[in-house]
């Protein structure tokens, strides 16, 4: 069949322009980040690999010990407290956000972490640029603040202009602001899509398959609290031993207090108009789910640690690669491989931030002290922490 007659996939990400906020949606409800998050930890399986994606982009952290325990905010957080933040971020968005602030030299004085979800772009000008970034608590609009909603508006999402170290076009920013005083400071957006661009993350197409993760776990659960677990129904003759007419209400109440876990195998009493002088217990086979989905189940937790890039893990878990001591070395080894590109994102951005540090104030020294250390690394045939 030509390609032209395949049925065409629906963008995953929808940027319609919102003109009350002048901005470009991030998803169809600008939400998509928010939606991602949800997703992903809702799924047993998809926490548990974007926890070790975030682990190893961290790494042991910093290379240069000095520069890692600098300060570098107000609020007084470390360069690896912010390493840290970013790598969650990097884990969770392929991108991360931080607010960049300068002294009125125009040199960088502070950068801090800003929650990835909470950035949007301005619509782009005529020219196709990016000239502010706005940043808001909760997209939602659900959070309150003082008993009232927080919902984003003009007045309440903030803006800043983007990223641009260049002293001189600091400056030129703090005196249209009206003052140092005034200024607010930049906004660094990156992702693996480039500067000042929404992207989608490398499991974006197995958020299906983090979904239906959650759902397996509810019919699980829902198997085991909620199934009819009776041990049998008792038929009794009406009048032996119980005169009480047929109750439909009674019925459903004893059906009702059978199902889950903690009534499992009681009997169920019905009182008949039979002729048998005694009761006749008759087995009762119930429903059960549990090997209903085995097929599904497999499949959906191998295409979602396919899409985190983590195989040799589910394999390692599966068994198919045996293990042992030097196995589980060479795996961490691998997968500390897999996310070097995301390390090397991160140092570039760090670099250019701290080339710009106001002198004197910040230890550091090259993009040497701006490596991060892998979290395992190879001493003979095994991989050490």
């Amino acid at each position: 069949m030509k390609i032209q007659k395949l049925r065409k996939p629906e963008p995953r990400i929808e940027t319609p322009y919102i003109s009350a906020l002048d901005l470009k949606s991030y998803g169809e409800r600008n939400l998509y980040p928010q939606e991602v998050r949800n997703i992903v930890l809702s799924s047993a399986n998809g926490r548990n690999c974007y926890e070790r994606r975030a682990n190893y982009i961290e790494g042991n952290g910093i290379a240069s010990l000095a520069l890692a325990e600098a300060v570098c905010s107000f609020n007084g957080d470390k360069v690896d407290d912010v390493l840290s933040k970013v790598s969650e971020d990097v884990a969770m968005y392929d991108g991360f956000t931080l607010h960049v602030n300068y002294n009125v030299l125009g040199e960088i004085s502070s950068i801090s972490h800003i929650p990835f979800e909470d950035v949007r772009l301005k619509e782009p000008n005529e020219q196709g640029e990016i000239t502010n970034l706005f940043v808001h608590s909760d997209w939602t609009g659900k959070e309150t603040r003082a008993g009232k909603r927080n919902a984003p508006k003009k007045d309440t999402v903030a803006s800043f202009p983007p990223f641009n170290p260049n002293p001189r076009h600091v400056q030129e920013e703090i005196e249209r602001s009206g003052g140092i005083d005034e200024y607010k400071g930049q906004v660094l957006y990156v992702t693996r899509s480039g500067r000042n661009e929404y992207t989608t993350p490398i499991f974006d197409a197995a958020l299906t398959d983090m979904s239906t993760d959650e759902g397996l776990a509810n019919v699980n659960n829902r198997n085991v609290r909620y199934n009819f677990l009776t041990g049998g129904i008792v038929f009794v003759k009406k009048g032996s031993g119980n005169s009480a007419e047929f109750d439909e209400d009674s019925f459903v109440s004893q059906i009702e207090h059978l199902q889950g876990d903690v009534n499992a195998c009681k009997l169920l009493v019905v009182v008949g108009e039979t002729d048998e002088d005694k009761p006749e217990v008759i087995p009762f086979s119930s429903a059960n789910f549990d090997k209903e989905f085995t097929a599904t189940a497999s499949a959906v937790v191998a295409n979602i640690y396919a899409a985190f890039n983590q195989d040799m893990f589910y394999r390692l878990r599966q068994g198919s690669i045996g293990f042992s001591g030097q196995i589980a070395g060479e795996v961490n080894l691998w997968y500390c491989e897999q996310v070097t590109k995301q390390q090397r994102m991160i140092s570039r951005i760090f670099a250019s931030i701290f080339e710009h540090w106001a002198a004197g104030q910040m230890p550091y020294n090259g993009k040497d002290d701006v490596a991060i250390e892998p979290l395992y690394k190879a001493t003979g045939n095994a991989a050490e922490l």
